[in-house]
């Protein structure tokens, strides 16, 4: 398995523990408001990062069979993103939990590279 492969499935690893602390969290804390915002980004945030690592992985291996560029789908990300939020405002969740649930990707990336790559 490539090095690229190992990293993004710890940091999927990683997002699935992450959401399931939420779904717990929201389930047994009184704020259950909050919790269900912050599981609802959790899982905005999961599925963005599994889009990027696929689209990432596909880009790189037509880059190295073609030498052609393809885009990383960043609509689809943005249209993920927007959708929770419509989700989380109908359903009366909190907008706040939601926008620091949709942002975990990015620390756990960034722990992840720091972890990792300090040999």
């Amino acid at each position: 398995m490539s090095e690229y492969r190992k990293m993004a499935k710890r940091q999927r690893i990683w997002m699935l523990y992450i959401l399931v602390f939420f779904i717990v969290l929201a389930i047994i804390m009184p704020q259950q408001n909050l919790f269900t915002g912050i599981t609802l980004g959790v899982a905005v945030s999961f599925y963005n990062l599994w889009l990027l690592q696929r689209k990432a992985n596909l880009q790189g291996e037509v880059a190295a069979r073609e030498g052609k560029r393809k885009g990383i789908g960043m609509i689809s990300r943005f249209a993920a993103a927007a959708l929770g939020a419509l989700i989380a405002i109908r359903l009366d969740w909190s907008i706040v939990g939601y926008i620091i649930g949709l942002m975990t990707a990015y620390p756990v990336i960034m722990i992840d590279f720091l972890w990792f790559n300090r040999k």
